[in-house]
């Protein structure tokens, strides 16, 4: 095993912005001195697995629509060797808690524990045989429950580690099933969400009912791109590279945006929305694999519009499901838009495209706070070109465009505007 240093310095030479090799290295350092103390010796594998960035594409995913994303600079490090013993050891290096159990085990855990004890489950049902016994030891510099995507980081992060100690990817169940990155990544968002993916059958997963847009961009983005993928199933569609002279700055909003209780309720009763419309249509049209399918043929939207308004479905008001539908249109369109505003450097564009995009979270989907929307505006204020949250609401993050060369200090104004009460500094990015 190399070390941190290596390890840390090889992340740079593959784009990884120079300013994090220090962090990095020390995070490195951490796991590796970790996993000496707990398992003794040294790991087989390290890996850096990030977290994701959602520039458009807000809960589209899930219902077969396009996004915009890319990775960010902030996630999980993470080193691991195999046991011969069936059993998986994780270790979390900075709060110095460590998890075990057998995937046969039936007791079920909470927090970052129920993470790691569904994606070896699934795995150990999915790949009949495969020995998942590993120690895994890991850190995170993900601002937890931000809208960046810890969670998801932390589901591959986990079954990175166990693909490869138990060579998954020699397995007769994988090679008939995952064909590429893609597949894998989708397979990922599955370990997540409970859904079965081709043969490899589901369970009830962690308990969201999300989509993969995050998996893509953390097991495929491209460096100093943001790329645009369509889902149900995953196809990408462009890589557009971030014009040099602009600069992605992320800051939490101070409120946590947390898929537990009511918030996991709040988050659920959304992609809910998005399968009763699906469902509706289906009863009485040509079945359709997703609702951005079924209303892809011109016109089709509007007669769904229309059915709705003329019907009574249990538990649903015509016009929740109305402006759940106008969002899902809205913000799919903005895909396009957004990737030929990259690509022509067009400031004014993504301005016009990120405020859109805001006030429809606000009024048609209904998962913004007030944080995240004083957050967005106090962006715009100091200087960025465009705002808009991320994620998927009740909490989390904001984006903000701004020009390279004025970055620092709109980052420092930014941080110290009241709005920000999250602990540490904003990222930048790209």
């Amino acid at each position: 095993m190399t070390s941190a240093e290596s390890l840390a310095s090889t992340l740079v030479e593959r784009g990884l912005d120079s300013r994090e090799h220090t962090t990095k290295r020390v995070m490195f350092d951490r796991v590796l001195g970790r996993f000496a103390r707990y398992a003794g010796g040294e790991p087989e594998y390290a890996w850096w697995v990030p977290g994701r960035l959602e520039v458009f594409g807000k809960h589209t995913d899930y219902a077969g629509g396009r996004t915009l994303v890319c990775a960010v600079p902030r996630g999980f490090t993470i080193v691991a060797r195999r046991r011969a013993d069936g059993e998986l050891h994780v270790v979390d290096a900075k709060r110095d808690e460590v998890f075990a159990l057998r995937p046969s085990d039936t007791q079920v855990h909470g927090g970052w524990r129920h993470y790691a004890e569904v994606v070896a489950r699934r795995l150990a049902r999915n790949f009949a045989g495969a020995s998942l016994g590993a120690d895994v030891v890991l850190e995170s510099d993900l601002p937890r429950a931000s809208g960046m995507s810890s969670s998801s980081a932390l589901v591959v992060s986990i079954a990175i580690a166990l693909v490869r100690v138990a060579d998954l990817e020699h397995h007769a169940a994988w090679d008939a099933n995952l064909r590429d990155p893609l597949d894998v990544a989708s397979y990922f968002g599955c370990l997540e969400n409970g859904m079965g993916f081709r043969a490899l059958a589901g369970d009830s997963g962690v308990g969201t009912h999300g989509g993969s847009e995050d998996h893509a961009a953390i097991v495929t983005a491209r460096v100093g791109a943001v790329t645009a993928f369509r889902f149900v199933p995953m196809r990408r569609l462009h890589d557009v590279p971030v014009p040099a002279g602009w600069r992605f700055v992320l800051s939490p909003c101070g409120v946590a945006a947390r898929k537990t209780g009511t918030e996991m309720h709040k988050y659920n009763r959304l992609s809910e929305a998005a399968r009763v419309l699906l469902e509706f249509w289906n009863a009485s049209q040509t079945p359709a694999m997703s609702l951005g399918a079924a209303i892809a043929a011109e016109g089709s939207a509007m007669r769904l519009r229309q059915m709705i308004g003329a019907a009574r479905i249990p538990g649903w008001t015509s016009e929740a499901l109305e402006r759940r539908l106008d969002h899902f249109i809205r913000e799919d369109a903005r895909i396009d838009a957004a990737v030929d505003a990259f690509r022509a450097a067009d400031q004014g564009r993504l301005a016009h495209l990120s405020a859109e995009s805001q006030t429809d979270a606000e009024t048609l989907l209904g998962n913004q706070i007030p944080a995240t929307v004083a957050l967005a505006r106090s962006a715009g204020e100091l200087g960025a070109f465009a705002a808009c949250s991320f994620g998927a609401g009740f909490g989390g993050s904001v984006w903000a465009l701004v020009e390279r060369a004025k970055a620092d200090l709109f980052t420092r104004r930014w941080r110290s505007d009241a709005f920000v009460a999250w602990p540490g500094p904003p990222l930048v990015e790209l």
